[in-house]
């Protein structure tokens, strides 16, 4: 057998690892496109409650392969206002338990099974359906390459590990105490932390086992290590983004932290149990006891933590309280790498802003405020500002039509916005005109469509409520016509004064020119959204 030098051998396990990073990033880009939208809108659809939304993060994660890429879809999709943080929670745990996949994938089929050599067609077939193919299938190729690219860089790798065996003793290192555990989780941390992949670490990990370069003791320390470290690349993705991100990345580092310690803590626990499985329903020594170790040591985490998912985020919410203005949360400059969440970010914001103009309104019209306040006024515009400088650097996506669509649906709202805004003065002699009795039906029409307006934002709204308020729209578009010649007759008859004619005229137009603002911008922001396949508003969870 060819002996190798220190040097290449170095070269040889860095290729290796690039040969697998390179497959597992193929492998995952090329199922998130392949895949769509559909993963995105499972993340939220079934997240009503901390269970499902677990199960969700783990089904996504095993898909693609990646927590990292749940992870950081998670937190975009929380930024945005998609997904609440306590929903968030019950994702972050299943896609920690979903990327122990990756370690079965590896030690069943790609140490047990030489398909290094069988691998390389996949690649080819990958690489041409990628070239020559469109749509789907273009992604498939590139799945497909990405999936041959990582049992070559597992054959590339247990070649290297046996060479590094048969040169250094890196089994004779430390591995029992205190000391020699945490060194071994440290490297685990570095390990993944330079890979920037939890997978590549441990999959290195396996081989190394495989290959005994390393005992057990040793590759569980470093399995521990790599569950921490894999919490690096959300806690990057954090970094300038709102609260809501960084409660995200808070509560996936805290859950990552808790379990790696406590697997430290149980170790011998675990270790015993999986010496019995051995003896009692034939669990192979090796890889494969070390890939269910891994999902062990994550599955009891997720029992501790998954029960109390709820005071888990009550407390990261203490220790991170919401700062800053409250209508434009949801705008964060990290979601301007994905349109499609950016776009649902504005939408969200359009309709915060929206349901405060409303209350606004609602209390002009009541007359429980004679203006309103100057302060609440100003922080209504700035958000609205706000918005359209957000919503203007969006990178704009030519090929997608129901994107174009959303993006014009959106400036439609914000019209209809800036005009609700310059409705909110009312004189104090308009909101006298608004108590008599000839405007009572008027009246009662418009604030029947805010209420319906109100209730359809939160998504309370039951039946067509869209229908309804153009239905109350075009009433008091008719009553406003009836009463308009109305009074006219009346002034010109003598019985009310050209000055009490002009108020009571300007006080129906303003009525029914804010009912229909409204129906108009409820209609861009709901039914044209919905027509142009834009994500969701996020479910409420249930209970």
């Amino acid at each position: 057998m060819e002996s190798w030098d220190k040097e290449n051998m170095i070269f040889q396990l860095l290729g290796s690892i690039g040969l697998f990073l390179m497959g597992m990033v193929l492998l995952t880009d090329g199922l998130k496109a392949m895949a769509g939208d559909a993963l995105r809108r499972a993340l939220m659809r079934f997240t009503g409650t901390p269970y499902k939304a677990f199960a969700s993060g783990a089904l996504v994660t095993l898909m693609v392969q990646s927590s990292s890429a749940t992870t950081v879809t998670l937190i975009g999709f929380v930024s945005a206002g998609l997904l609440t943080f306590p929903q968030a929670i019950g994702v972050v745990f299943g896609a920690s338990l979903g990327t122990t996949g990756t370690g079965w994938i590896v030690s069943v089929l790609g140490l047990k099974v030489n398909l290094g050599f069988y691998a390389l067609p996949l690649i080819g077939i990958g690489a041409l359906l990628r070239l020559l193919s469109h749509g789907r299938w273009r992604s498939l190729g590139l799945a497909l390459a990405g999936f041959g690219l990582i049992f070559v860089g597992i054959d590339h790798l247990q070649k290297t590990m046996q060479e590094i065996a048969n040169t250094f003793d890196l089994a004779a290192l430390p591995s029992t105490g205190v000391m020699g555990h945490l060194i071994a989780v440290i490297i685990g941390v570095l390990m993944t932390f330079v890979m920037q992949s939890s997978s590549a670490a441990v999959a290195t990990t396996l081989t190394a086992l495989h290959a005994d370069v390393i005992n057990f003791d040793q590759a569980a320390s470093l399995v521990i290590g790599a569950a921490i470290g894999t919490t690096v690349t959300g806690a990057l993705a954090a970094i300038g983004g709102n609260v809501s991100a960084k409660r995200t990345a808070l509560a996936h580092i805290t859950f990552n932290l808790s379990t790696g310690f406590i697997a430290l803590l149980m170790l011998p626990v675990f270790l015993w149990g999986l010496q019995m499985a051995q003896q009692q329903i034939g669990l192979e020594s090796g890889a494969i006891s070390l890939a269910a170790f891994h999902t062990a040591f994550i599955a009891v985490g997720v029992l501790l933590f998954l029960p109390f998912s709820r005071a888990f985020a009550n407390r990261i919410e203490r220790l991170l309280p919401e700062r800053g203005p409250r209508l434009t949360r949801h705008l964060d400059d990290t979601l301007l790498q994905v349109p499609a969440v950016a776009l649902e970010s504005t939408r969200r914001t359009l309709i915060d802003t929206a349901l405060e103009i409303i209350h606004q309104l609602n209390k002009l019209m009541s007359s429980a405020v004679t203006r309103i306040n100057v302060q609440q006024r100003a922080e209504i515009k700035d958000a609205l500002i706000k918005t359209q400088h957000f919503f203007a650097t969006i990178p704009p996506v030519a090929d997608d039509e129901p994107l174009s669509c959303a993006r014009i649906a959106q400036l439609h709202a914000i019209d209809h916005l800036e005009r609700l805004i310059a409705r909110m003065n009312l004189s104090s002699a308009a909101q006298s005109v608004l108590a008599q009795p000839f405007l009572q039906g008027a009246l009662k029409h418009c604030l029947k469509s805010l209420e319906l307006a109100r209730q359809g934002l939160l998504e309370r709204a039951t039946g067509n409520w869209l229908a309804q308020m153009e239905q109350q729209a075009g009433a008091l578009a008719q009553l406003r016509r009836d009463d308009r010649l109305a009074i006219l007759r009346q002034t010109a008859g003598g019985m009310r004064s050209p000055s009490d004619a002009l108020e009571a005229l300007e006080s129906i137009r303003w009525l029914e020119r804010t009912t229909y603002h409204t129906w108009r911008l409820c209609y861009y922001l709901i039914e044209e959204s919905n027509k142009n396949g834009n994500l969701t508003r996020p479910i409420q969870a249930d209970g």
